[in-house]
């Protein structure tokens, strides 16, 4: 329940910063999930240039170049990696879309990356970057049906900021969905 201190923080930040909560609660719906994803990466890589899973998160350009969507609004709480329940309307999107290129093609492979602000250790944040990645898998395989087989994590920690910043961005805590099955032997 909110009180009136929260309520007041809250309608203040939506009247001076309106942008900036419509786009913390507004999650992109599976068919726009699902255009972005199959999109045409900007490489194509011959057979012999495919790399293993492990290698492509190791290489930004390879990031990159394929069909990705940053997803913002999947609310972690602080020093959370759990969904809650109350999340899940948003997580339906996510794998509305990913079942939808599973049925397309079933070879599909998506990477879920977990990204954190900056404020915090390397090692804090990148673990915790790690554990939002694999949560969010778990809710798509547990809930949603969507096959394990098709999704891989990696958490970044810190290292990919949207907004530069030292200081705490809400744009910096997200997840993104990377589709890799192209670049992969």
């Amino acid at each position: 329940m909110l009180n009136r201190r929260s309520f007041a923080t809250a309608l203040i930040a939506a009247v001076i910063l309106p942008g900036a909560a419509f786009a913390q609660a507004q999650t992109p719906s599976a068919a726009t999930i699902q255009r972005q994803l199959e999109s045409a990466p900007r490489m194509r890589l011959n057979q012999n240039q495919r790399v293993t899973v492990g290698e492509f998160k190791r290489r930004p350009d390879l990031r990159r170049a394929a069909p990705s969507i940053d997803i913002q609004s999947i609310n972690f709480e602080f020093a959370s990696a759990e969904i809650a329940p109350s999340q899940y309307r948003k997580v339906q999107n996510i794998a509305d879309a990913l079942n939808g290129i599973l049925r397309r093609d079933r070879r599909a492979r998506v990477l879920i990356e977990g990204h954190t602000d900056a404020v915090g250790s390397f090692q804090s944040n990148q673990v915790l970057s790690e554990r939002r990645a694999e949560s969010l898998k778990r809710v798509l395989v547990r809930q949603f049906g969507v096959p394990a087989r098709a999704l891989e994590t990696v958490g970044y920690g810190k290292e990919f900021l949207l907004v530069p910043t030292q200081n705490e961005n809400w744009r910096n805590r997200r997840v993104t969905l990377r589709r890799i099955d192209s670049f992969l032997r």
